[in-house]
Formats: C-alpha cells, structure tokens, sequence
C-alpha cells in the first residue's frame, strides 16, 4: 500500500524482457550444450526492479523507460501490472528495433547474463512533464544509460531531486565517461565487481558522497567521508539471485530518503535483496501463475 509519508522517486533506465534458466549443472560452454530444469519470463532492468521493490515498500514510484513491443510485450505485461509501478513516463519499443532481452543463467548462488540492447535507453523527459509529479529522488538502474542520456541529471536537479545510480556491468565503460560523472551524484551503488573496476578508471574524487559496494551474501559496505561502515547479512539459500542489487538499492534508497542513518539503510537494502533471492526473477508478484509455455512459473 502507498504510503503518503514516503517520498515519490524516479527510476530511469533499460527495460528488458528476462528469459531466466535456473537449476543448471553448470554454465554452458562452447561446442557444449546444457539443459536448465527450472524457465520462466520476467521484465528486468535495474530501473524496473528496483522501482518495483520501491512500490512494494510503499512508494509512489515511476519508471520512465521503453517498454517492448509485441510479442515480448505480452509476455512481461503481468509482471508489469501487478508491480504497481506508474508507466506514465514510459515509452514503447518500435517493432523494428527488434527485441530488448537478457538471457539470466543461474547456477548455484550465482549468474551470468546475455544481453541485447535495442534503441534509446529511455523517452525523453521535459520539466513540464515532470513537474506532474511530486518527485523528490531519481535512480537511475545502469551507468550505461546515464552516459546515454547525460542530460537527466541536470533536469533532476532542476526538479530538486537528489540522485542515485546503480552501475551495473559494462565493458564499454570508459575512464573520461566515468571521471566526468564524479560529483554529480548523491549515491553510487555497485557492486564489488563493478566498484573495483570503476576504481581503477577514476582519477581524483570518487564518484559520490556516499558509495555502497554491495558484497552479496557478505553484505554492503558504505564509505563517506565519516569513513566506512559495514553492514553483514545472515546466510540465505539463494533460488535465483537476479535483481538482488536492485532489490537492495530500493531497500537502502527508502530508508535514506526517510533520513535514515547509514546503519539502517544498510540493514534495510540487505533485508529487501535477501527477500529478492528467496524467488526467481528481480521481481516477480506473479509468481507461482502458469506462464506463457505451461510450465509453473519458477
């Protein structure tokens, strides 16, 4: 249920139609082929999930992003209804881009990802649009789309919005694409993969005042310039770890908004990802609903 005291947020980014095989032996190789027990279809992204976990914690939340045409449309429009995320910003796909989808392969408590990107990251937004809305924060879900649409930030703080950003892995990512997004932002969040590599591509400042490194099943970490501060979780068996991040940004991003103190934005972001691994897809409230190809949804 929405909740009037939380503060409405923007999430800007990719939106892709996820096809999510789980239950592999192991990770598939070339001139071999392995066979996944467990298949279902979920809309995915990081700017989806993580204003989907918003919702669900009581949010008015937004997405501003470019939905598939058919015939993934249709595949992913449940999810998106049931999720209770405003689409109102949101544009469509044109048939002719083709199809905008991850391939997720999850074995044991981890995943790899195939991926194909299709036309702008996202609408283009103006002030006046906006302005209908009564939103205080934008996340953006990948640093990709950031430096595709470079100019979101300055509308942001044109609006007043305070801004996060999670990086989401990119071999394309470059040192000046990088260095020149330090300081503009409020709150970085990569994981420890990502941040490694983000550090070895900045020079001079970090990227934010607040930087969260999310660590999986040994936590998150955030440095400021107060220091550092750890937060542990508590073992989880894992069914599908996809959106976890995004699902602990939603977490940790509610709770900061609400002028929380890191400690308690820590425990909230481990809280809600952990809740996120106990099914399959980032996030999916359709779970257990016969999918499009008879097989129960995992």
């Amino acid at each position: 249920m929405r909740n009037a005291a939380k503060p409405a947020v923007l999430s800007v980014g990719r939106l892709y139609c996820d096809l999510i095989f789980t239950d592999l032996p192991r990770l598939p190789t070339l001139g071999t082929e392995v066979f996944g027990a467990g298949f279902s279809v979920h809309p995915g992204g990081g700017a989806f999930i993580t204003a989907a976990h918003l919702s669900e914690l009581g949010h008015a939340s937004s997405l501003a992003s470019m939905l598939p045409s058919s015939p993934f449309a249709e595949l992913v429009s449940g999810d998106l209804e049931a999720s209770r995320v405003d689409l109102s910003l949101s544009g469509t796909l044109p048939a002719s881009s083709g199809p905008q989808i991850t391939v997720a392969m999850v074995e044991g408590g981890d995943r790899a990802f195939l991926t194909r990107r299709a036309g702008p990251a996202l609408p283009k937004l103006s002030a006046a649009e906006l302005a209908k809305h009564d939103f205080r924060h934008l996340h953006i879900g990948e640093l990709a789309s950031l430096l595709a649409e470079p100019g979101i930030i300055a509308l942001a703080r044109k609006m007043g919005m305070t801004i996060s950003v999670d990086c989401s892995w990119d071999d394309n990512l470059s040192p000046t694409d990088v260095s020149a997004l330090a300081g503009k932002i409020d709150v970085f969040l990569p994981n420890e993969a990502e941040h490694e590599a983000i550090q070895r591509m900045l020079v001079g400042d970090r990227l934010a005042p607040i930087t969260v490194i999310k660590r999986g099943a040994a936590g998150a970490v955030a440095i400021t310039d107060a220091g550092t501060l750890s937060a542990p979780t508590k073992p989880r068996n894992a069914v599908d770890t996809t959106g976890a991040g995004d699902a602990f940004n939603a977490g940790f991003l509610s709770v900061w908004l609400e002028g929380g103190d890191l400690r308690r934005c820590l425990a909230a972001g481990n809280s809600q990802g952990a809740k996120a691994i106990q099914q399959r897809g980032g996030f999916c409230p359709a779970e257990g609903q016969p999918s499009e190809f008879g097989v129960a949804g995992e």
